[in-house]
């Protein structure tokens, strides 16, 4: 890969790190690796402007990495606000892009309100089913807040990104009740036999809903694939042909943005006062832990999980690469 596309993928999957949320962080690293190596992710694909007119365009991700290309999609869908107010970006042939709200921060940072939204690999079942017909298909909303770090909003519509799984099986360690079904349709806290079966939505039949939704948005309008042709980053083979939808509102097209500064710092007193439940020392804003997250491991550091470490120890000696630890 040319050094600007690693540094955007490196960057996303540190930085999923930073926030607390290891299952999309660097332990996702040779998964992109075996997949570039494979063919089946073409590492210098430069994304294309294919269609669109006045703030709505259409990015053809010519089967590079999702991260570059989601990351192209909300640069140009922030440049179209700023010229129009609101910027609309739909993406296809694309590929699994990490943690969602790493996107949509870009466009707080820029003095917008980003959404973007994905589809991805079967990984649940629809409501009622016990095959995996249907994607985690997350989204995410950020928008700035004043003086506090932006609001941001990332989930899957399943219980748990499927990542965590396979970060539970990493760390041999038993998942949640209500967290997976195995291949026979019964409950399971065995994360290989979750991995093997399918993720429960969540708040049952509408997480399916809205997960069916989000892949009509990410990959039917764009003309990407959808349903169970997508192919995720978990196997070395197969185009993902995964598709996106970017959007960013100039916050200035609608009010000054100071005014709505003000008003996030207020919503978020208003929140942050809310009488406590017996037990809870603090109530957070969306985004929040996060924020806090990435201030303390800057200082301390990021404690990988051991096999993580040893993989990027020992996959590094195969590159030549002498690894400081």
């Amino acid at each position: 890969m040319n050094g600007q596309a690693a540094d955007i993928v490196a960057d996303t999957l540190v930085q999923a790190d930073l926030w607390g949320h290891q299952s999309h962080g660097v332990m996702r690293l040779f998964w992109y690796a075996e997949r570039l190596k494979s063919g089946a992710v073409r590492g210098n694909a430069e994304p294309l402007t294919d269609g669109g007119f006045g703030a709505i365009a259409t990015i053809d991700g010519q089967g590079g990495l999702g991260q570059v290309v989601a990351h192209s999609a909300m640069s140009k869908a922030i440049a179209l606000s700023k010229e129009f107010g609101i910027g609309a970006v739909t993406v296809r042939n694309s590929g699994h892009f990490g943690t969602a709200m790493y996107f949509t921060r870009l466009a707080a940072l820029a003095g917008c309100v980003g959404f973007i939204s994905t589809n991805a690999s079967p990984a649940m079942a629809p409501w009622g089913g016990k095959e995996r017909r249907v994607g985690t298909n997350p989204w995410s909303w950020s928008a700035p807040a004043g003086r506090h770090a932006p609001m941001m909003l990332d989930i899957a519509n399943t219980s748990v990104a499927r990542g965590k799984l396979y970060l539970a099986r990493q760390r041999n360690e038993r998942i949640p009740d209500g967290w997976a079904m195995d291949s026979d349709g019964n409950a399971t806290t065995d994360p290989e036999a979750g991995i093997a079966g399918t993720i429960l939505p969540m708040a049952g039949h509408k997480g399916y809903a809205v997960s069916t939704i989000m892949d009509v948005l990410s990959g039917i309008l764009p003309g990407s694939r959808f349903g169970s042709s997508v192919v995720g980053p978990y196997v070395p083979d197969g185009v993902s042909g995964a598709g996106h939808l970017a959007l960013a509102i100039d916050i200035k097209a609608t009010r000054p943005l100071v005014d709505f500064e003000a008003d996030m710092e207020r919503l978020i007193d208003e929140l942050k006062a809310t009488p406590r439940q017996p037990g809870v020392d603090e109530i957070y804003y969306p985004g929040e832990m996060e924020a806090r997250s990435d201030a303390r491991l800057r200082q301390d550091g990021i404690r990988l999980p051991e096999d993580t470490a040893k993989e990027l120890h020992d996959k590094a000696g195969e590159l030549g690469i002498v690894a400081p630890f």
